[in-house]
């Protein structure tokens, strides 16, 4: 069954099908969860939605995504609202919240993921709204997945590029002005580029006011690999701490086929370590769910719109597990 029928499908079960008496509800948060769990997550809905069919098993594997902390993505849509109400609650939750900013200009390339703000000044303006909502809570936010990339390897036209270092450096400057805020520019993984090609990309982006850098956004290297590469890429940026994006890394990344299209839901793949704050390394601050698991990465594979749910391609993540 094609991924939008299956979806769709256990979105008609869930309305339509009474749980069996007997069914197990569903577990509570990680007990060591060191961000905010969202009750009611894509992942605990499909969980949810499965119970309700009478489909345990498939319930307990998305368990598994739906009981660990995985970072809300803040894009065009009510900004302000949105952060202010993943804030309060994680607040309400004694936690943190766990956040990626997500609409520079020119975003994506025009690709899977493309959109954002239609200018310069519309984004700074985006910005502040996200920084309003988060207020004075708590809040780790990783700012602007790829941005820093495509500059460097050209997917965004150079006409753009000078644009999109202000607009960053001027986005890190005022997330930093919220108290209980803390930021990290997107930093790529080792499969991308050197760390040498990254250090004066990341300085002209406001690296220097920023509380670090994040590695392996939405990608699938291993742990070891994206530690070592982020240990040489901070050597150059000051000694910066980062955080290690662990979501779908678990069998390392897919080897197969066209190398251009690895990046894109690839089979074989499985969940990684889950969230903590306890790494063992003074430079590795955390080791995240920054990639939603289980949301698609776009139309490929079977796959619907990046972003949206996909389940059978979740539960594969989730029965691979370790």
């Amino acid at each position: 069954m094609p991924a939008r029928r299956a979806t769709a499908a256990l979105a008609l079960l869930a309305a339509t099908v009474c749980a069996p008496a007997a069914a197990a509800p569903a577990p509570p948060p990680a007990a060591d969860a060191p961000y905010w769990v969202n009750p009611d997550g894509k992942a605990a809905r499909a969980a949810a939605a499965h119970r309700a069919a009478g489909r345990t098993a498939e319930a307990a594997l998305l368990d598994r995504i739906a009981t660990r902390p995985v970072a809300e993505w803040i894009g065009t849509d009510r900004p302000e609202a949105k952060a202010r109400a993943v804030t309060e609650a994680a607040t309400k939750a004694a936690r943190a919240s766990l956040l990626v900013l997500y609409d520079i200009p020119h975003r994506d390339c025009g690709l899977h993921s493309a959109g954002g703000a239609p200018d310069g000044e519309a984004y700074l303006a985006w910005v502040d709204a996200v920084a309003r909502g988060i207020g004075p809570r708590r809040a780790t936010v990783v700012l602007e997945p790829d941005a820093v990339m495509h500059v460097v390897d050209g997917c965004t036209p150079a006409q753009h590029h000078d644009e999109r270092y202000a607009l960053l450096e001027a986005a890190v400057e005022r997330l930093q002005r919220q108290s209980g805020t803390t930021v990290h520019l997107d930093a790529g993984n080792p499969g991308w580029a050197a760390p040498e090609k990254l250090a004066e990309p990341l300085r002209r982006a406001g690296i220097a006011a920023a509380d670090g850098f994040a590695v392996n956004v939405s990608n699938f290297r291993t742990t070891e690999e994206s530690v070592a590469y982020g240990r040489e890429l901070s050597a150059l940026v000051g000694g910066k701490p980062f955080v290690v994006d662990t979501s779908r890394n678990g069998n390392g990344p897919y080897t197969e086929g066209d190398p251009a299209e690895n990046w894109c839901n690839p089979p074989g793949r499985a969940l990684g370590e889950p969230p903590t704050l306890r790494t063992g390394d003074p430079l590795v601050r955390a080791h995240l769910w920054i990639k939603r698991p289980g949301e698609s990465d776009g139309e490929c594979r079977g796959g619907p719109r990046a972003g949206e749910w996909f389940d059978s391609y979740a539960l594969e993540l989730a029965r691979n597990a370790r």
